[in-house]
């Protein structure tokens, strides 16, 4: 799954906003604060730095075995290599960088490297690309090494970790659409203490974690992978990556695609309100698949009133779980964030009809799976590092502040307009407020001189809606346009028309006419 730069939103996702071997090379968080904050000389240009590669199909034939696409000869190779802390002081401390190649045996007339970014800000660009070698189609994997950068302090490039697994389980557990002051000013004391948390783990380092950073980072390492230049598929908050090494670095970009683009141009709030619009919208779409159904709708012939009742009951009676060994039970967070989860792709609509009918019958398992494959958590209760990364990034990348009277007066206007996915998105944005470490806010990116960059924007997607597509476009210099009339995340390559005019883009640097529209 790809997710928008606030993986999830506030109440039972509140720190969010919005899948095991690397580790920091620095000595000790003393000298990696001050090698953040070091910036009294011009900074020397970095050098690239080896890639120690591995062979790791042992480790991954294993997990991909039965998949679509496992039938590929393909082979994994798994490397580390280190970049500054800081970009400012280049000599100071380093980290230590994961990636994963996928090469394809026989490749013909081979381009390079095409590194691809998942999204999160979070997700393991390394799954991702262990994914994209399965499924991107063969004429792309014929001619690229698909290669996946884990970006600083996510996956297995040193892990942020410093919210802990029972923090994680409350926060999410908590109701998402509470207005009453008490409730919100409990949610707010909850992020206050996760943020002095984080800082006290990592003093200033906390503040190296941005994207900017994270996309000087993808320069080193094309040049370690001796790229002449870069080729790059990003989704979702991959586009912000993407679109912010292109600012930087914009004769080095050969050919790029963002799909499932994040608006350049809309403030926090604006963008946390496009956010619960869209949810609001791929809810109603939900329901209108879930009516159409021959079989009949489990949810009965209004689903956004089963919705309100079955979360209502959770309020007053946390649903339990068929699942063996599971303790935990549905309250109106875990369902909202499973609602959540599966509004992402049409494919989980099914899934989601099943698991609220169950729910009401008593049985959570299916809605705490998906909620689960949303926010990271293991089957065993752990979580991976994607909500701490989020929160990292996401707060490195802003220095916009809310007070808790604006977040509160927001959340009661936008519960009223936006009554399942309002409040939480008003919520969310006190999550940077509370956030101590040093900021970076991301540049105006019109990437001047570069090469075209194809824009992808969905008309359906829920997550990042197509106006961002249509604003990141416009304010790229030679960006270029191309709307898919379908519905869920992303685009690239789940349709014929978008997947010929991302291959031929890709391979051949044939741009398609900006503008372009593909039919659902």
């Amino acid at each position: 799954m790809t997710a928008h730069r606030r993986l999830a939103t506030a109440g039972g996702a509140f720190l969010a906003l919005a899948l095991t071997l690397a580790g920091c090379t620095s000595s000790g968080e003393e000298e990696t604060a001050a090698a953040v904050s070091s910036s009294e000389a011009p900074p020397a240009e970095p050098e690239p730095q080896l890639i120690e590669w591995t062979d790791c199909d042992d480790q991954i034939d294993p997990i991909i075995a039965g998949r679509p696409g496992s039938e590929r000869d393909l082979v994994f190779s798994c490397g580390t290599t280190t970049v500054p802390v800081s970009y400012e002081d280049p000599e100071g401390g380093t980290l230590q960088l994961f990636l994963v190649r996928a090469s394809l045996a026989g490749q013909t007339y081979p381009i390079g490297s095409l590194m691809v970014n998942p999204g999160g800000p979070g997700q393991s660009a390394a799954d991702a690309a262990i994914q994209a070698a399965l499924t991107l189609p063969e004429a792309v994997v014929n001619q690229f090494d698909i290669v996946g950068l884990d970006p600083r302090g996510t996956g297995l490039s040193t892990p942020v970790e410093c919210i802990s697994d029972e923090q994680k389980d409350e926060l999410f557990a908590a109701d998402p659409r509470v207005t009453d002051t008490a409730a919100q000013d409990a949610l707010f004391s909850q992020v206050e203490e996760v943020a002095a948390g984080c800082s006290e783990e990592y003093q200033e380092a906390l503040g190296a974690f941005s994207t900017a950073d994270a996309a000087r980072d993808l320069d080193l390492v094309r040049r370690s992978l001796g790229d002449d230049q870069l080729n790059y598929l990003g989704y979702s908050y991959g586009t912000t990556l993407g679109s912010t090494y292109a600012e930087l670095f914009p004769e080095q970009v050969r050919a790029m695609v963002l799909d499932g683009a994040v608006d350049p141009d809309a403030t926090p709030q604006e963008a946390a309100e496009a956010q619960a619009q869209g949810f609001e919208a791929a809810f109603d779409a939900f329901a209108a698949n879930c009516l159409s159904l021959i079989s009949g709708c489990p949810l009965g012939p209004d689903p956004r009133a089963f919705l309100d009742e079955l979360l209502a009951q959770a309020a007053a009676a946390p649903i339990p779980s068929s699942r063996e060994g599971e303790t935990r039970q549905a309250t109106p967070g875990l369902i909202l964030g499973g609602v959540r989860s599966a509004l992402y792709q049409p494919s989980a609509w099914p899934q989601l009809a099943q698991s609220l009918a169950a729910a009401r019958n008593g049985d959570a398992a299916g809605i705490l799976t998906l909620a689960d494959t949303y926010t990271g958590r293991n089957d065993d209760g752990t979580y991976s590092n994607v909500v701490d990364a989020n929160l990292a990034v996401n707060c490195a990348d802003t220095d916009e502040e809310f007070s808790a009277s604006d977040v509160q007066a927001l959340a009661a206007d936008w519960n009223a307009r936006y009554p399942l996915f309002g409040a939480d998105a008003a919520l969310s944005l006190y999550t940077c407020s509370a956030w101590e470490a040093p900021r970076t806010p991301l540049p105006e990116r019109d990437a001047a001189g570069s090469a075209p960059i194809l824009v992808i924007g969905t008309q359906g997607d829920p997550v990042t809606p197509v106006t961002g597509a249509v604003d990141l476009a416009e304010d790229l210099e030679n960006g270029v346009l191309l709307t898919w009339q379908g519905s869920g995340h992303t685009a690239y390559p789940k349709t014929e028309c978008v997947t010929a005019a991302v291959n031929a883009y890709l391979i051949d640097l044939a741009v398609p006419q900006d503008g372009t529209t593909c039919p659902a």
